[in-house]
Order: C-alpha cells, then structure tokens, then sequence
C-alpha cells in the first residue's frame, strides 16, 4: 500500500490572528503537489479574493491557504479585488474555527439590488448570524450540496444541521424569487412610463410577494385602475396634496365641472380627493409600519363558521370532519400549524368560511395616530376639510389596509404551515430511511390479500430472490396452504415473516400468529413484523422494478419489495417516490415544488450519511449521493461492468460526467470494502497491469482523455472511512503523530492510541499542532476509529418482532402496551399498538422527562420507527379512536 506523507512544513496552515493584525494580509492555500495543483479547478467566491473553499486537494479549514511558504507581507497585490478577505479564524477567542466577522465580510453582491441586504433579511428570517449566512450563500453559489456542507464544512457554517441549511436554503431562493419579480415589474413599468421616484423606493423596500402584489397592483395591464387613479386623472391630485400641505390655499369648489363625470358636484370631488389621500396613507410605509405592530401588541384572531351553502348541500361526512373549526377562534399568535392547514382545506371545499378579526380599538387607535401625527396638516384645517381627512383614513383602513393585513396574516399563517407540514415530513422520513437495517436472516416477506392471494417472497441474507409463490390464506384454504408455507420455510431456513400492512394485514397476522402460537412451524422459532407497505404497489409495476425484476409478475415484486424493507430500508425505500411513502400530514394541501426539493433532500442527506459501497451499490441508491444524478450514477455503473472494481476514490475522477466538483462533493460518502479490493488485486494483479498499459495507450489516442496515474490502481485505506481526501494529508500525519498505522484502521488499538494523545494534549491542542480546525481534527478521529463496516443505523430502531396478536376488543383503558411510532404530527403521535388501529399519543403527553437521554434527539418529539411504551387512557369503540399516554420510550 503506498501512501505519500507530505512533510508537515508543506502543509502549513496558519491560523490568522485578530482583525488589527490582519489587515492587508492574504490568506493562502495548500498544494500537496505542483503538477496536481494544475489540473485543479479553482474558482474565486463572487465579490471575494478568497480561493474556493472546497479545492479537491484541500485540507477541511475555514482558512484556504496557497502556496508552500505562508506570506507575512502586507502587499496591495494580494488583493484580487478592493473587499477584504473571507472570514479567518481567530486564534485566540475562537478555538472552534469560528471566523471573524471582517468589515465588509458579510457584504454579499446580488444579481437584484434591493433596498434590504441580503444577509441581513436572511439572518432575520431564519434567527441564523449573519456570518453564517453570508458563508452559506457563497457555498451555495459554489454548487455545494447541503450534505457535503454539514459535514466537511461545519467551522463556516457553526455546526449548523442539514434541517437549519434547507430552511436558510429556501428562505434565500424565496428572496431572490421577490427581487427579481421586483425588477421585472420595475422593468415592465419603465416601459410603459408608470414608474415614479415614490413608486421605485415603494417597490425595492418589499421583501415579500404579497407586499409586491399590494404596490403593484393598480399598475399591472389590464387593470380598469383604482378609485385614485381615476381621481387623479381627473386632475384631483393637486387639490389632495395641498390639503395636506396649504389647506388654507385649498377651494375644492375650483374644481367642480358640471359636465365632467366625477367631478359635477362638490360631493364628487371631495370623494375623489378621498380616494387620493386614502392611496397615499395605504402605501406609506411608516403607515403601515405602524399598524403592523399595533396589530402584534393586540389579539388578532381567525375564525371560522359552517358555510351556509354548505350546512344545505354539503356531503355530511365531509362536513362532520370539520366539526372541531364549526365554530372556531383563535389568536393568531397561539393557532397550530395543523388548524390552519386544516381550515384552509375546509375553506377549499367550501364547507368553512374563514375571517381575520382585527379589533376596533386598532382602527380607533390607528385613525387618531394618522390625523394627528402622522398626518396632521401643516396649517389650520376647516371643520369641512377635516371631515375630508378623516373619512380618507377610515377609508384607507377599511378599503385597502385591513384587507392587505388580512392577506398578510393568512399568507404568513399558511405559509409557515406549510413549512412546517414540510419539515415535519421530512423528519418523518428520515426517521423511516435510517431504520436499523436487519442483516444475516433469510426473510418471507408476505404481500396480504384475499380474493387474489397473498404473495409470499423469500429472500437471502445479500436480497437475492430465493422462491417466490402466492398462497390462499382467506378462502377456506387455510389449513392446506400451511403445509405449504411450512415447507418453504423449513426448505429455506427461515425464521422471520415480514407481512405488509394493507388489505387482509389482520387476517393475515392473526392467521401467522395462530400458527406460531400452535408451534407449527416447529423447530423454527418463527416471529413475524408488520411494515409499511406504502409505496410497493407503485413501484412494483415502475420502470425501475421492471429493469431489476424482469422475469417476475409485478404483483410478486410487491412482496420483494416488503421483504427488503426491512433488510436494508434505506436501499429498498428510494426507489420510491418519498411523497408515496406517506408519514406526512395535509401533503397534497402544501406546495408540491416545496415538497419535492425537501424530500428529494432528506433522501440525498441520508443516502450520503450511511454512505455507499461503490463497488456493490445499485445505481438507483448511487444517484442520490451528494453531487451525483442519474447520468453520473449510470457512467458510474458502466465504467465498473467494463473496467471491474473500483481500487480507490482517486478512479472516480477517470469517470466520464464527474468533474473536479463532482467528485469533491461525492468522494467523502462513498466507501470501498478493503477486504474485498484486496482480495480482487491479489487475483488479477496481472491483468490490471496489463489494464493500465493498455488504458494508458488508448488515453493518448483521445484528445479529452482524463489520465492513469499508476498510484490508481494502489487501495486505500482511509478510502473506507467518512474522511475527505482533501483532507488525507491531515489524517496521515495525525497518524505519524500517534504511531499508527493506516492498516489498523477501526481496530481497538487504533483507539487506545488516539484516546492516550488526545488525553494527552487535548483536542485543541492536537489540531493546533496539525494546523488544522477542531472540526476537521474530530471527523478525522471519527473515520480513524469507527469499526470496519460502521452503520450511523445501528442507533436507530429496528423493527418490532412479534409472536403473537391482540384485538382491538381486548384493548381496556389502563393496560400497557408496547408500540412502534408509526406516524409524527405536531398535534400527536400515531403509534402501531398491534390491532389494526393505531392510537394517538396527544402533543400534551409527550413532555420531556419521558423521552429517552441516551438518544441524540433534533427536537421534543418522536419519529418513526422508536418503540414506545404507553397506557391506554381511552378506547372508542365505534369510532374506532385509541388515546394513549407515553410511559417511556424503549
């Protein structure tokens, strides 16, 4: 095995000293190696002199650094552009990497100019700081995937969890989304000669849609315009500007003409001067500034009633669904986000009518706050010019600013919802996809039915498809069909039943633990485990399932598909659509694109966190990893079929489609099983020789041929682990450092020597001495020390095996059962108690102390997936509703 080790001086990192010492120095970045250093892609971050932070051969630092010597000199020429560097670390204060905010460091250019800065808002918005949010928009910018961010980038971003990343993720694209339809309508009304100086300031200070919608409005084509711009055009705009600033000049009767319309009665005019002033106070944003926060300080609630149309012709049942929001109010301060989705769902249907109910005294408060501040006159008013002002208050409150609050409110409600139904899916499904793998059986997995059969599969301890058949289990033939499953059994040495929870599930479970109970299956200790089945029948007539099964009837695959669901959940449950697999809540009530990019997302994090095995992966497990797709996946595939086993990560560059950004984001969560390629080299050692010969000869022939390196072919070792190979450097010399050897890798006396060091001279301390960030330091440690074959799983649930049923009948109020967490809602928890139904665990039962202190939990709930146990507190029979109280989690 042969593994360069660069001398420490080459590598040098320094660690920046406070803000006054820093001023007109470079930070500078690492090259292994001259001739490496060439072929490497290096972009500057926008508006930046600092060099990408991700260089594939980089080591893991807030700091880059170029160059083998470290530059002291203060030169004008380091600078690439007039703004200072990115954020560096402070030695002293800082220990963790976190950078220092420089001046200007947080200054962040747009493609859209607004009012607002862009970091700032964000940092608002999504209560992250504004260093972090600065760093993450440029990582962004950069094409960095958030699962490849959270791990190898967490000294720029604060240790942030990939959840906290989307949601910054999102908030930025949602405003970026308002500053470019923003300077599309500020565009499309230069055009057209609409645009005011007002007008422009009005536009660029909105930093949502509905605030655009609410400026832009009277001015969008098509639109017959406002009470006010009909004022206007008929020349009343003067007159209502001089009732506010000369009232004493004002003589209203000046402007009647009998034959114009609107203006033939001194009644006319004065209206038309009111809907002037009106538009004027509805788009100051001092005005409106101040009715928002009068509106916080105050109880705002929505309510909803019964629709009157629908109490006649509604259909009952949907209309008793609703019964809780028939008569509802709440403050919207303290409203759930599951109320909220669930009275727009009604309000959809027609069966509710929604409202916003701002109090009087808001409106009382705001008028008199608008006559006599705000907009006061500059001169004595004429009791008939004051009527005009204060009618044009009340006017501005009822006709255009309670109904922009009310848009304001419900918009901010739902959409706040919405995320959260998102989130809280995603959670969900995460939970599901990281379910303790069960490995080493020989599992039956069994599709329930009754007129067409269940579908029985056996598959081995590697998946494959062993006997598939289907068996009458529901039509009198019971008892003959035993024999049969009996057999297969026994025939195949298996011992685990694994039965989907569709159609026929009871029967078919009460039917399996009858057996076991008779000891049937004897001298098979047989259990069995109900899983979710959501999704199988989708995929077992997809393109995937027929291209990975061709031979077998899709109504078989299905029970494949339940099989391996619990073997290896992960690698079964992405080949299905996550919106299919259904643990979310109002799913199709919430934005679908919002849905999909979260839970296309969670799949990537979860796929690049377990990490794959790139020589035995399929290719749909393999498209979900950071920084690949389905191109890359399939190049990935078919240069493996035609070249054999991959030896090292170093051949995934010699990959057609992955490119040096590519390959930075994906190389850390692909894995290479060291037994294996060592035991492939052994056998084909000659004929890789002659591979590399003849690869080598075909490369020059080729103008884009990447090139062989002969250190290609050489495995190794730390390719096993979760470490980056940007950081290999790093990890070598921490090895001299201890006296390790790469071979010992996961061993325990591996362990024993990094514990003595770090005893020794602590965390900070060692990564000081390496030059090189805590947070790099400890993923180091972590990839150095975890077993051969480490499964970040094994700290979740695995299913729970069972040998006998209990009836919804025997369930009395008091018993204790154990459950498994079958669905998460912010109102509850739905838990798998073993008779068909599964009983609700209310928000106010889970409280803190019940929940387990060994697990690492993201938030006070729990997912999918956890064993609970809990007592029965109430059973409705004909409505078949369970409510439990959580004892403990298992």
């Amino acid at each position: 095995v042969s593994l360069p080790i660069a001398p420490a001086e080459d590598n040098r990192m320094q660690l920046l000293k406070s803000k006054e010492d820093d001023v007109g120095t470079k930070p500078e970045t690492l090259n292994q190696n001259p001739e490496v250093s060439k072929k490497m892609e290096i972009n500057s971050f926008h508006g930046n002199n600092a060099k990408s932070l991700e260089s594939d051969e980089e080591p893991s630092t807030s700091v880059p650094v170029e160059g083998n010597q470290v530059k002291h000199e203060k030169s004008e020429e380091d600078f690439t552009s007039d703004e200072p560097p990115f954020k560096k670390i402070k030695s002293t204060t800082c220990p963790e990497g976190k950078p220092v905010k420089n001046l200007g460091g947080n200054k962040v250019k747009e493609e859209f100019e607004m009012n607002w800065d862009i970091v700032q808002t964000l940092s608002e918005i999504t209560n992250v700081e504004p260093w972090v949010c600065a760093n993450l928009i440029r990582l962004f910018q950069e094409e960095n995937t958030i699962p490849f961010i959270a791990r190898y980038r967490k000294e720029l971003i604060n240790n942030l969890e990939a959840d906290a990343l989307r949601e910054v993720q999102q908030t930025l694209e949602e405003l970026r989304t308002v500053a470019k339809k923003t300077h599309t309508m500020i565009q499309k009304l230069k055009k057209e000669g609409k645009l005011s100086g007002c007008l422009l300031t009005a536009l660029l200070n909105c930093r949502t849609l509905e605030e655009l919608d609410h400026v832009s409005a009277p001015y969008k084509t098509g639109s017959k315009g406002t009470k006010a711009q009909r004022a206007k055009q008929l020349g009343l705009e003067p007159a209502a500007l001089l009732l506010l600033q000369n009232p004493m000049e004002l003589n209203l009767f000046s402007y009647i003409r009998p034959n114009t319309k609107g203006l033939s009665t001194i009644q006319e005019v004065e209206a038309g001067v009111q809907h002037i002033l009106a538009d004027i106070f509805a788009k100051d944003k001092d005005t409106l500034d101040f009715i928002r926060k009068l509106c916080q300080q105050r109880y705002v609630c929505i309510q909803s009633a019964l629709a009157k149309v629908s109490s006649k012709s509604g259909n009952e049942k949907d209309i008793d669904k609703f019964q809780l929001y028939h008569e509802f109010s709440c403050n919207i301060k303290n409203i759930q986000h599951h109320q909220i989705l669930a009275i727009n769902r009604g309000e959809n249907l027609k069966i509710l009518t929604v409202k916003v109910n701002i109090p009087d005294g808001v409106k009382n408060e705001f008028c008199w706050w608008c006559v006599n501040e705000r907009w006061r006159p500059k001169q004595f008013l004429k009791p008939e010019l004051m009527r005009i002002l204060r009618n044009s208050v009340e006017d501005a409150y009822k006709r255009l600013i309670y109904p922009l609050l009310c848009r304001e409110f419900r918009s901010k409600l739902t959409s706040d919802a919405e995320k959260e139904s998102v989130m809280m899916f995603g959670r969900n499904l995460r939970q599901l996809l990281l379910t303790s793998p069960v490995r080493g059986r020989t599992l039956m997995g069994v599709d329930p039915g009754y007129k067409h059969g269940c579908k029985l599969a056996i598959i081995s301890p590697t998946s494959q498809i062993l006997h598939t058949d289907v068996v009458y289990l529901h039509s009198g033939q019971g008892f003959h069909e035993a024999e049969k499953i009996k057999r297969l059994l026994l025939q195949y040495n298996c011992s685990t039943v694994v039965i989907g929870n569709g159609t026929a599930c009871r029967e078919t479970e009460a039917y399996f633990a009858d057996l076991i109970m008779k000891k049937y299956f004897a001298p098979l200790d047989v259990v069995y485990c109900i899983v979710s089945e959501a999704g199988a029948s989708i995929y077992s007539v997809s393109p995937e399932a027929s291209k990975e099964m061709p031979d077998l009837d899709p109504n078989l695959r299905s029970a494949v598909s339940i099989a391996r669901r619990v073997q290896d959940p992960l690698a079964e449950l992405v080949k299905i659509e996550p919106k299919h697999i259904g643990v979310g809540m109002y799913q199709h009530d919430v934005s679908q694109t919002l849905l999909k990019a979260t839970l296309d997302s969670v799949v990537e994090e979860c796929v690049s966190f377990v990490g794959v095995d790139i020589n035995i992966c399929s290719e749909i497990l393999l498209r979900h990893i950071a920084g690949l797709n389905a191109n890359r996946a399939k190049n990935i595939i078919e240069w493996r079929e035609k070249n054999g086993p991959f030896i090292n990560r170093e051949q995934l560059k010699e990959v057609k489609g992955l490119g040096p950004k590519s390959f930075q984001q994906c190389a850390g969560f692909i894995r290479f099983n060291q037994e294996y390629i060592k035991t492939f080299c052994s056998s084909k050692k000659t004929e890789l020789g002659s591979h590399a010969l003849l690869t080598k000869a075909g490369a020059q022939g080729k103008k884009k041929s990447k090139p062989t390196p002969c250190a290609s072919q050489q495995p190794n070792p730390l390719d096993q682990t979760c470490i980056h190979p940007e950081s290999y450097n790093i990890a070598m010399r921490f090895l001299s450092f201890i006296g390790g050897n790469a071979n010992d890798i996961g061993k325990s006396d591996m362990q024993q020597k990094v514990n003595a060091v770090i005893q020794k001279e602590g965390l900070e301390g060692t990564a000081k001495r390496l030059n090189t960030t805590v947070h790099t330091l400890q993923l180091i440690i972590d990839g150095l020390t975890q077993p051969e074959g480490f499964d970040i799983r094994t700290d979740f649930d695995k299913p729970d095996f069972k040998r006998s049923i209990v009836c919804f009948e025997d369930l009395s109020v008091g018993a204790v059962l154990t459950g498994k967490v079958e669905n998460a809602t912010p109102f509850g928890v739905f838990v798998d108690i073993g008779v068909g139904k599964a009983g609700l665990i209310p928000v106010r039962n889970i409280t803190e102390a019940k929940l387990s202190k060994v697990k690492k939990r993201r938030s006070l709930g729990l997912g999918p997936g956890e064993r609970v146990e809990v007592k029965v507190l109430n059973v409705d029979v004909p409505r078949l509703r369970i409510t439990l109280d959580l004892i403990r989690v298992l």
